[in-house]
């Protein structure tokens, strides 16, 4: 501020470049897993105040959308909301790696099933499916704590199978509920449910970062930055060019 018109200067040097990819990864405590069309948007717009797009056709979502879900007792986590994967999701179909590097920081996993129209499909199989997809992915997601809900309970075909379901889940030790997001129905022990295995879900490690200063001068690719270079660019900025006195 005392120096208004400054007369000295550093002499100028190359400028560094560099080429980097940035990957954007949701951060959230519940990473809500299901086919399309299952009911997931129905789902976070009844828990929370997220407003994502819903309608009667797969692949409605196309983003992935965080949801604020509060309890009593002041407790609260976020739900994440990813487009419905499909079989071959982990190599890409359906733009599966868009979708699936958003669940790689979630804690716990639920799973949202329902009872398709197609034939060739029953809770299980999807169960099944979407399990093998997130451990073809990432092996890490295969063994991180999860609760299975079957959506739709209005619904006379999914209370037909709700039965059968809830014993095979329970001899694999898996949580599981059976819901209507559009009633309401058995939401409200489900959310309980993901709290207490937020609760007790293991911490995520973190993920490495590249310390650039212990690199020291050791050869990097064209464009990185070294410590050295570092270095040297701040005493140059410490000397004045006389030429400019």
């Amino acid at each position: 501020s005392t120096n208004r018109a400054p007369r000295r200067a550093a002499p100028g040097t190359p400028g560094q470049e560099c080429s980097a990819v940035l990957e954007l990864k949701l951060l959230a405590d519940v990473g809500l897993v299901g086919f399309p069309n299952a009911g997931k948007s129905s789902f976070i717009s009844r828990v929370s105040a997220a407003r994502p797009k819903i309608a009667d056709y797969p692949f409605t979502t196309l983003v992935p959308n965080l949801g604020m879900v509060g309890l009593s007792d002041e407790r609260s986590f976020v739900l994440a909301d990813v487009p419905g994967l499909i079989e071959g999701a982990h190599e890409g179909l359906g733009l599966g790696h868009q979708f699936l590097r958003h669940l790689e920081r979630t804690r716990v996993l639920l799973f949202l099933l329902d009872v398709s129209p197609d034939p060739q499909r029953h809770p299980l199989e999807d169960y099944e499916t979407l399990s093998n997809e997130l451990a073809q992915y990432d092996a890490a997601m295969a063994t991180r704590p999860r609760v299975v809900a079957l959506n739709k309970m209005d619904l006379p075909d999914t209370q037909a199978v709700k039965d059968d379901l809830a014993a095979f889940f329970e001899e694999k030790g898996v949580a599981f509920h059976a819901i209507s997001a559009v009633t309401g129905q058995g939401v409200q022990p489900l959310l309980e449910a993901l709290w207490h295995q937020l609760k007790n879900a293991p911490k995520l490690p973190e993920e490495p970062m590249v310390d650039v200063a212990a690199l020291g001068s050791a050869e990097l690719e064209d464009g990185d930055f070294t410590s050295s270079e570092a270095d040297d660019d701040e005493a140059s900025a410490d000397q004045s060019d006389p030429d400019l006195e």
